[in-house]
């Protein structure tokens, strides 16, 4: 590990990068003040309580960020192993009674005096940094044979079983997709890859029909129109909002679906309230934002690779897969294209552990730019 006196120095910092996920973050600040006023009204007495909070969450985040920009990738490289136990033991402490936070039969948060830990979120970041590092130093091994393939999936499917006795079915799509991702960017052979793949489809189908719950939200899905004041009734009152908003919305703060209609608009279905109170180009700006976020950590990725930095490509890998994972999802089941699912839209939902996450990740990312060296100028070429 790298302890020099400067090592903790801030190298350059990419800029389209940075005002990306800043723009997001303003797009998230302003979506929660408006879903959450009425909310914060009735519930809390105040109808800025969500508003000043999520403002709390991101200047948490933004030092958080600010702090793993610092250190270089070399740390991470070598401490995966570290923060995989940590989040392991996370993950086991919140299922303890007493200790774990149960709300809707779902005991996935930590309380920690006025604010709440969500393990599974720190799960995603601690999974994709310990793999990065595990495909750089087995990198042959993965390739060439199943027991380098298999290994992973074995702490995997740990991570896996620890998120569905929570149970949070959502979190554990992303972590098992984003896992799946990185292993087929870093070339495993195509027989390996399909056949542990097919085994873990079938592993997910399993696990939404062992749940009653399940089948009922997957039955919505498909035609939520059936149950309309039951289990079909969040995603009617999403559609709706989306229907009210047409090309350019009913104007910021005059939302309709938020008025108790949409169930606690300012979490999982915040973008349905920013559709409606955007339109289809607020929509669409905000799916602009994700595209050019993700292709742009995509391309510093492909950068770091072409370089030799390995561990840097995979990283970036694996948070955008994360990012585009979660957009889709959110985004999806919000608009009916997806069972509904509880996944928050990074940078914008409110929740202090995702969003504290989701900055930290793009700081790795920006961390990992600014290490990756300029391309030489060809000899005699103009400067």
């Amino acid at each position: 590990m790298n302890l020099s006196p400067d090592w903790l120095r801030a190298p350059r910092m990419d800029l389209p990068l940075t005002l990306l996920g800043l723009a997001l973050l303003l797009v998230g600040l302003v979506a929660i003040g408006s879903a959450s006023i009425e909310f914060g009204d009735w519930n809390y007495g105040s109808p800025w309580f969500h508003t000043k909070r999520h403002l709390v969450y991101i200047v948490l985040a933004l030092a958080a960020a600010a702090i793993v920009y610092r250190v270089p990738t070399s740390v991470w490289l070598q401490t995966g192993w570290v923060w995989l136990f940590a989040a392991l033991a996370l993950l086991i402490l919140v299922l303890l009674p007493g200790i774990g936070k149960d709300v809707n039969g779902s005991q996935r948060w930590l309380p920690l005096g006025p604010f709440t830990l969500q393990p599974s979120e720190f799960a995603k970041l601690a999974v994709v940094v310990y793999l990065a590092g595990y495909l750089v130093r087995q990198a042959d091994t993965v390739r060439a044979d199943w027991q380098g393939f298999l290994r992973p999936m074995g702490v995997l499917g740990f991570v896996a079983l620890l998120l569905m006795v929570e149970p949070d079915f959502g979190a554990t799509v992303i972590v098992v997709g984003t896992s799946f991702g990185m292993l087929f960017l870093a070339g495993v052979r195509l027989m390996h890859f399909l056949a542990v793949l097919g085994v873990a489809l079938l592993g997910l189908v399993a696990l939404v029909f062992s749940a009653p719950y399940r089948v009922q939200r997957l039955t919505a899905y498909t035609d939520p129109w059936a149950d309309p004041y039951g289990s079909g009734f969040q995603l009617i009152q999403s559609l709706i909002a989306y229907g009210r908003g047409e090309w350019l919305g009913v104007g910021l703060g005059n939302s309709v679906q938020k008025l108790f209609y949409l169930p606690e608009a300012h979490t999982d279905f915040v973008f349905s309230i920013w559709a409606e109170e955007t339109g289809f180009l607020g929509a669409s700006v905000v799916i602009g934002l994700y595209a050019a976020l993700v292709a742009r950590i995509l391309w510093v990725g492909r950068r770091a690779a072409r370089a030799g930095e390995d561990f840097g490509a995979y990283l970036c890998y694996g948070v955008a897969l994360i990012f585009s994972g979660q957009a889709f999802v959110n985004m999806g089941v919000s608009s009916g294209l997806l069972p509904t699912k509880g996944l928050t839209l990074p940078f914008v939902s409110y929740g202090g552990t995702s969003l504290i996450v989701c900055c930290c990740m793009l700081a790795m990312v920006l961390r990992v730019q600014a290490e990756v060296p300029e391309p030489k100028a060809p000899r005699g070429a103009k400067r």
